[in-house]
């Protein structure tokens, strides 16, 4: 073999053993305390600006600007954005304030996003950033309106922002009516993306879903072939959608908590839990 290949091989050895050393050595510093080296940061920063601008190539951004949308948006982030971004005059929440990376104000978020990219990071968050997919809270009209009240952020000094918060009235995410936002996902993988996305996931091992083998509640694989949950209850599509949204009613002092699951995403939950055979 030539010296280049015995090169080769000796390189590839090393960067193996860089590798498991990461991985399994725990070489690499996790906490919150320790924030990442620059060259990390900024290659982490790359790839989102570049990801976010090619998936949101084909949003179709409708009117912005209505006042009574900018308002509705205004209520909206200042109900759910302002603990991790703040607000003119407004400080982030001590929990937003010790995130690594840190979620930064967005006073200039419309000078950096076009409209479409600000409504694909609202909508479908950020992962491994604390950005939350908003598709799961917000109808498609309450995102829209996030996106408009950004827009006017910039403009917006501590007073007029205290005056349009003043009259911006609430951002009520807990309605059993709310309907989604329109999307393309195959139903299994929308139901998927739900529990996940309410945090099942958290406590619960379900078939299907990547998770780090939570141990909270009962594992959900074979919930098909059950006849009772919860103790006694039938297992129905309906007792079962109630379940979901209101545990306590079911059965008073469980420690299954109300996630505030709409009644849409309650029926996928449930749908894809009774097909677990």
């Amino acid at each position: 073999m030539t010296r280049l290949g015995w090169c080769a091989i000796a390189t590839a050895v090393l960067a193996a053993g860089g590798a498991v050393a990461v991985v399994f050595g725990g070489v690499y510093d996790v906490s919150a305390t320790k924030e990442h080296v620059q060259p990390v940061y900024t290659v982490m920063e790359t790839t989102m600006h570049a990801s976010v601008r090619r998936h949101a190539a084909g949003v179709a951004v409708p009117p912005l600007g209505d006042p009574a949308q900018v308002a509705k948006g205004a209520a909206c982030f200042r109900d759910h954005c302002v603990l991790c971004h703040g607000a003119p005059g407004v400080p982030q929440g001590a929990a937003g304030q010790g995130m690594q990376p840190l979620p930064g104000p967005l006073v200039d978020g419309a000078r950096r996003w076009r409209p479409a990219e600000l409504y694909w990071i609202t909508r479908h968050g950020i992962k491994m950033s604390g950005m939350p997919a908003w598709e799961f809270r917000f109808d498609e009209a309450e995102l829209w309106a996030v996106v408009a009240f950004l827009q006017q952020l910039p403009s917006l000094d501590a007073a007029a922002y205290g005056r349009l918060q003043a009259n911006a009235g609430d951002c009520e995410l807990d309605r059993p009516e709310r309907r989604a936002p329109a999307h393309d996902r195959d139903p299994r993988e929308q139901a998927l993306m739900v529990l996940r996305q309410h945090a099942c996931t958290g406590c619960h091992e379900i078939p299907g879903a990547v998770d780090s083998g939570p141990q909270v509640g009962p594992p959900l694989a074979g919930f098909g072939r059950r006849s009772a949950f919860a103790g006694a209850v039938p297992v129905t599509r309906e007792n079962l959608v109630r379940w979901i949204r209101s545990p306590q009613s079911l059965r008073p002092g469980t420690a299954m908590p109300d996630l505030g699951v709409s009644d849409e995403h309650a029926g996928q939950m449930a749908d894809y839990l009774l097909s677990l055979e």
